[in-house]
């Protein structure tokens, strides 16, 4: 019973995205009598005047997340917090990830991929990369497109809160992983 309903699931999932893709525009043309193309055309012109003003943030991001890391002071940094990190319990291994994540998705992602290729998948190092890769957040990049996007340019304590919810989850997939894993 159990293997006929979760084959019924994987026949109809395959139809999911189409049946969104054209049942969404259909409904809002017969059912909501929306002029579906015009009103697209306008989100797609308001979408890329938004793209425009979130440029200069996004650059500036960028720029910053390179020059971080080729100016090595990231491996100073590790250098010099991993004495207190082995105390804490924090592999010092999963700093670089730590630090990268807040600033850069696509930095972070590289950075658990060196992760998972130098330790293996199976490795405590690469589980706690995966775990705190998911339960943490882009802040700064988030921070530059959102309040860039609507001028905002004092975000009070959005950065603080977002930073210390990334030290949680990065802590806490230290514990988690840990308890579960070792």
């Amino acid at each position: 019973m159990v293997d006929t309903f979760v084959a019924i699931l994987n026949e109809g999932s395959k139809y999911i995205i189409p049946f969104l893709i054209g049942g969404i525009p259909l409904y809002g043309l017969w059912v909501k009598k929306v002029k579906v193309y015009e009103v697209f055309v306008e989100g797609a012109k308001d979408g890329f005047t938004i793209a425009v003003r979130i440029i200069p943030y996004l650059v500036a991001i960028l720029v910053a997340i390179g020059m971080f890391r080729a100016s090595g002071a990231l491996d100073l940094l590790l250098q010099g917090l991993s004495p207190l990190l082995n105390w804490i319990g924090f592999p010092p291994e999963n700093l670089p990830l730590a630090l990268m994540r807040p600033l850069s998705g696509s930095g972070s992602l590289g950075l658990l991929t060196d992760l998972i290729n130098e330790h293996g998948a199976d490795s405590i190092f690469a589980k706690i990369g995966a775990t705190m890769f998911g339960s943490t957040e882009t802040t700064f990049y988030v921070l530059a497109v959102y309040f860039g996007s609507v001028g905002i340019k004092r975000t009070r304590h959005a950065l603080p809160a977002g930073l210390l919810a990334d030290a949680a989850g990065a802590l806490a997939a230290v514990f988690i992983c840990k308890l579960l894993f070792t």
